[in-house]
Parts: C-alpha cells; structure tokens; sequence
C-alpha cells in the first residue's frame, strides 16, 4: 500500500521504472484521441467538474488509461470524494503511476501521470480515507472503464503491466 511518503518520496528522488513505454509525437497524439482527451491526457488541462463520464460511475471492473491502456486503478478502490472528479485510494500497481511536484495555479501539488505514456491524469493528495491516506483526483478524459466481462478478453492481450500488487509496509 502506498503512502504519502511513498507519493513524496517518488515526486522529488525518482519514479518506480514503467513495464514499458508508449512514445508519440503530438501530432500522433492528436491523430489517435479525441480532443477533449488530447487536451487532458497530453495538455494537462483539466475537466469540470461534477460534469465528466466517471465522477458518479460506480460500477465494477478497471481503470486503463486512455491514451496508452494501460491498467492504472481498481473500481474497488475508487469512493465518493465529493471532489467533483473520479477518486481512487491506491493505483493498481506501485509502477502504474508517475509523480511529480506542480507549482502551477499558486498552489503545491503532486501531478500523477500514466507511468507508461506519461498522459497527465490529475494530481495526488494527502486527505483520502485510511489506511493508506491517499486520494488520487483523476480527470475521466484520461481514463477507460473496462468491465469485468472485458477483463478476461483483455488478460488475453498484456496491456504490459507489471502483475505484481503494491507492496505492504
């Protein structure tokens, strides 16, 4: 389970190493996803809130991300934040995320990216439930539901993610 310390830690002295990396121009970005999902994913803008796909979804299944598929949340981690955008407590792998510090807008903040693709998902903070503390806020653009009937089609093509869970402390 990752912590606050675990998200800092990685932000200032390096991230976890990705199972694989999805490189693209641009203009290949642009080509393969739609524009709000470019804006999001490869702009770092961000959706309104309460007004995007994933904000009230409940349902089971994961969360990939949708410039590159690969797997990023559990349904099961996701929870009613009240933040206006999708919640999770815990990404689905230690490496599924990248992080780093954001000054942007006055404020101080921990950007998370798809460690793979490095689509911008949204940012991390320190105020989610316990026992890990952890809420990430995430922009539905960058994400994709797959459904629990999709996951045993998907498990037979590797979106490459490391199939280890995250380590306990």
């Amino acid at each position: 389970m990752l912590r606050w310390l675990d998200v800092v830690t990685f932000a200032r002295y390096g991230n976890p190493e990705p199972p694989r990396r999805v490189e693209k121009s641009a203009a290949e970005w642009a080509q393969l996803l739609p524009p709000e999902q470019f804006r999001v994913l490869r702009e770092q803008a961000t959706e309104p809130p309460y007004r995007n796909a994933y904000c009230r979804a409940y349902e089971p299944g994961e969360y990939v991300c949708a410039g590159c598929g690969s797997l990023l949340f559990s349904a099961a981690t996701k929870y009613h934040a009240i933040s206006g955008w999708p919640s999770f407590t815990q990404p689905a792998h230690k490496n599924a995320i990248w992080y780093r510090f954001d000054h942007s807008h006055h404020m101080q903040r921990v950007e998370v990216r798809c460690n793979v693709c490095q689509g911008h998902l949204g940012h991390v903070f320190a105020d989610g439930p316990a026992p890990g503390g952890l809420r990430y806020c995430i922009n539905s653009a960058s994400l994709r539901l797959v459904a629990p009937e999709q996951e045993d089609a998907k498990s037979a093509v590797s979106l490459g993610v490391d199939s280890v869970p995250p380590q306990s402390e």
